[in-house]
């Protein structure tokens, strides 16, 4: 990989690099504002009239906006409990899909308006390359434009993977996209996936109504989470889905009439259960890199087996005036990631010391309850042999966590036997995504458990739960009784 051949700025006229920036999903208008903030000229191309990409327009924003409301029926149901009941909801699905368009457009229109305030060049449309600073751009009104640039930072993203023997010309088979467009509430979905997604879409047509049956190929939900994080969720799931079928595959689709016939196969799936009609069917088996990009032949650019675009730690690739970053550099794609990576390939290109190295990248799987871990898993430790101590408070001796009815959650730190150090933290349970940002702050400066026990937390709340997890570790915890440590 290339060593980056970049020069300090000085923000006068004469070191202005000109930057294309191609997409405009989270790493790519977050790369492209802050290469506008530094005083570069910044040109950011995409299909969409304003940026946001998949997060915005298909993925993180609408599926967090349905999952609220899926969470406020949830709730209204579980009030039961307190002594408050209300009738059965009733759906405007027209004002449903009205309201979650709302949020898109807002978020997005700000985006665009920041584009505007920071002077950045948008343009709707497609680039491909001349070559490797030369962009030909295919814009939404049918003109075409070919633009030459100092860099260029390839943000193009990923989309839904398809399994070819599921290949269905059938508007009932949908893909994350499609199931978030909520054309209507079925009867009966089959989500083909255990995965976030498919258990985040899931969560949202079960709370709607719909009978929900979900279909992973190896033996748990969340594979490549920690057991103990994804349990309870699993115990709420089978409560809200019709079925979770594990170590089992689907071996065909057809349509049938009004809907879509799934044949299973797997050693627990009985005879009577083989075959099953479903109103609709998600597919949802993960994501694959675009870096099928037009004229990328004629740069230096190099394209792992796996379809991902290969670069250094600055996000740099094979060719020295190309950068990428994102979900087409690689996994974990999360949106989070591709911000700072494209916040480190500008820096990179402004001659700033850096490099991509973080120490914790935080996964939140937005159900209910909500999964969220970073930094080491006990999954990765047994499988590269460290060893590590592990600190568990369970969230019933969590004040705040009964005073919500939702006691079911747990708190977990792995730890360094040697050092104390804080490796990793995971927590399921209420707002897990929110808690989880105290421990990459933890991780990544470094803390020790007897920091993290130390810090003041308020009371009651569930961040308290991290602070008592560290306190369990030295067998000190006031809300849990452990034997001390030696």
């Amino acid at each position: 990989m290339n060593e980056p051949l970049n020069q300090p700025l000085d923000g006068t006229a004469e070191t202005r690099l000109r930057i294309a920036v191609v997409g405009g999903g989270p790493g790519g208008y977050a790369a492209a504002f802050l290469a506008a903030d530094l005083g570069m000229k910044v040109t950011l191309i995409d299909p969409e009239v304003n940026p946001g990409g998949v997060c915005l327009y298909r993925g993180c924003i609408p599926s967090k906006a349905l999952l609220h409301v899926a969470k406020v029926i949830e709730e209204s149901q579980q009030a039961k409990n307190w002594g408050i009941e209300f009738p059965p909801p009733k759906i405007d699905l027209v004002r449903l899909r009205s309201w979650k368009e709302g949020v898109i457009k807002k978020l997005t229109g700000g985006l665009g308006i920041l584009s505007k305030q920071r002077h950045v060049e948008f343009i709707q449309g497609r680039a491909a390359f001349e070559n490797s600073n030369t962009l030909r751009i295919s814009k939404a009104d049918a003109s075409e434009a070919v633009l030459s640039f100092d860099r260029i930072i390839l943000a193009t993203g990923s989309r839904p993977a398809i399994i070819p023997a599921l290949k269905l010309d059938s508007p009932r088979l949908m893909d994350s996209t499609g199931a978030l467009n909520l054309e209507d509430i079925p009867g009966s979905l089959l989500v083909v996936g255990g995965g976030y997604i498919g258990l985040e879409i899931g969560s949202v047509y079960a709370a709607l109504g719909t009978r929900v049956t979900v279909v992973e190929m190896l033996p748990g939900l969340l594979p490549g989470a920690d057991r103990d994080l994804v349990l309870p969720l699993h115990k709420r799931l089978e409560k809200m889905f019709e079925a979770i079928l594990l170590n089992t595959t689907v071996a065909s689709l057809k349509e049938d009439g009004a809907g879509i016939r799934a044949a299973f196969e797997g050693a627990a799936v009985q005879e009577k259960d083989r075959e099953k009609t479903f109103d609709r069917v998600l597919v949802s088996v993960g994501r694959k890199p675009n870096s099928e990009i037009p004229g990328l032949e004629t740069t230096k650019v190099q394209v792992s087996p796996r379809g991902f675009i290969e670069v250094n730690k600055q996000l740099q690739t094979a060719d020295a005036a190309i950068y990428a970053i994102g979900d087409v550099v690689g996994e974990p794609m999360l949106a989070h990631k591709a911000m700072h990576e494209g916040r480190t390939a500008v820096e990179a290109i402004a001659g700033h010391k850096v490099a991509f190295e973080p120490a914790a990248i935080p996964a939140v799987v937005f159900t209910d309850p909500e999964v969220a871990w970073c930094g080491l898993t006990e999954t990765q430790a047994e499988k590269e042999g460290r060893e590590i101590k592990v600190a568990k408070f369970p969230w019933a001796a969590s004040g705040r966590a009964v005073t919500l009815d939702r006691p079911e959650g747990m708190t977990k730190l792995l730890i360094d036997p040697r050092t104390e150090r804080v490796l990793g933290v995971g927590i399921v349970g209420v707002g897990a995504g929110d808690l989880i940002a105290e421990g990459v702050v933890a991780i990544e400066m470094a803390a020790l458990a007897k920091d993290v026990a130390m810090s003041i937390h308020p009371h009651p709340t569930l961040s308290e739960t991290v602070m008592e997890a560290a306190e369990v570790f030295f067998g000190t915890s006031t809300d849990v009784y452990r034997p001390k440590r030696a």
